[in-house]
């Protein structure tokens, strides 16, 4: 042979080798990330999960691929997506926001691994039938944010006191809305508060919501938990601020861009747990081997810029209860 030849012939084994080799490479296990929830809203909390992957050996693009898919509040798309993740053999599916995808996919799949994220109850919603040792294929993580509408209620009684009534802002088509009314009134009672509840469950009945609540006076607003109204976040703080309701959020992110006060688990914990069970589950876990995770940590957060703008001024009492006071 000649040497020019043999030269050409080396040169294109050589060329050939790492392609052979990336062939022979197993691919990357892929998870499916699903949520009702508006893309924004999920992008401030993709760090967290990625920390959760993380600390179990996962790096999104390295060893592991996450697809993320929002509906934007439109649960008859959630099926569909479920589906197409299904036809492309995802390792996982991490189910997002409320209780609707977690259905979605339970529904869908027997097989592969389901992790919920969400605030709703999930005994409540029929998800999992047991919190320490879930059967079949899902498990996850419970924020508890529908079960704090009590404890929301009477901080917002003290830092508006007196008779006024109290708005109630709940989405009808949430599924733990029964729920959250049961426990708003419940509380309302023992701190003898009369409650206004208004309805939203698209955006263009926010506007109508409100002037209903200005037209009776209320003396606070408290918005209950809901995927949809976290997805509508800078709506629902400008309203409050432009019909000058002191409200009450269930996110801190709410009081981060203006709101005046929430009381909320710490979501990021929540997504960051959601991402180790996605690793574990990657590693070989099985749902039924890893009990629902429960929030215990809660934060309540202070706007005092919001309040100065509302004349709200709080007592020396709930001042020292807040985790946080934003200046």
């Amino acid at each position: 042979m000649k040497r020019r030849a043999f030269i050409t012939l080396l040169g294109g084994a050589a060329a050939a080798w790492p392609l052979a080799a990336r062939a022979q490479q197993p691919a990357m296990p892929m998870v499916g990330f699903v949520t009702g929830l508006s893309s924004n809203y999920v992008t401030g909390r993709k760090p967290a999960f990625r920390r959760g992957l993380r600390e179990v050996g996962y790096v999104e693009g390295q060893n592991v691929l996450v697809e993320y898919h929002s509906v934007e509040g439109q649960s008859d798309r959630l099926s569909g997506v479920v589906t197409d993740l299904i036809e492309r053999k995802v390792a996982v599916i991490v189910a997002v926001g409320g209780t609707d995808p977690a259905k979605a996919a339970k529904a869908a799949t027997t097989t592969i691994p389901i992790v919920f994220i969400s605030a709703a109850d999930p005994l409540g919603a029929g998800i999992v039938t047991r919190l320490n040792r879930p059967e079949g294929n899902i498990t996850g993580v419970s924020i508890l944010g529908t079960s704090l509408e009590a404890k929301r209620l009477g901080l917002l009684h003290d830092i508006v006191p007196g008779t006024s009534p109290i708005g109630v802002l709940v989405n009808p088509g949430f599924s733990d809305a029964d729920l959250e009314l049961r426990e708003v009134e419940e509380a309302a009672g023992l701190v003898r508060r009369q409650i206004h509840v208004v309805h939203a469950s698209a955006e263009s009945e926010f506007e109508g919501a409100f002037a209903s609540l200005a037209r009776q006076s209320v003396g606070g607003l408290l918005i209950a938990s809901d995927p949809f109204f976290a997805s509508h976040r800078d709506q629902l703080v400008a309203l409050a601020a432009r019909y000058k309701l002191p409200t009450m959020y269930h996110q801190r992110e709410f009081s981060e861009a203006g709101g005046l006060v929430s009381y909320a688990p710490d979501f990021a914990e929540g997504y960051r747990q959601g991402g180790v069970y996605a690793g574990r589950i990657l590693k070989g876990a099985t749902p039924a081997d890893l009990p629902v995770m429960q929030s215990s940590k809660f934060e309540f957060v202070i706007n005092l810029k919001t309040a100065k703008e509302l004349g709200v001024k709080f007592s020396d009492n709930v001042l020292s209860l807040a985790d946080e006071v934003i200046e």
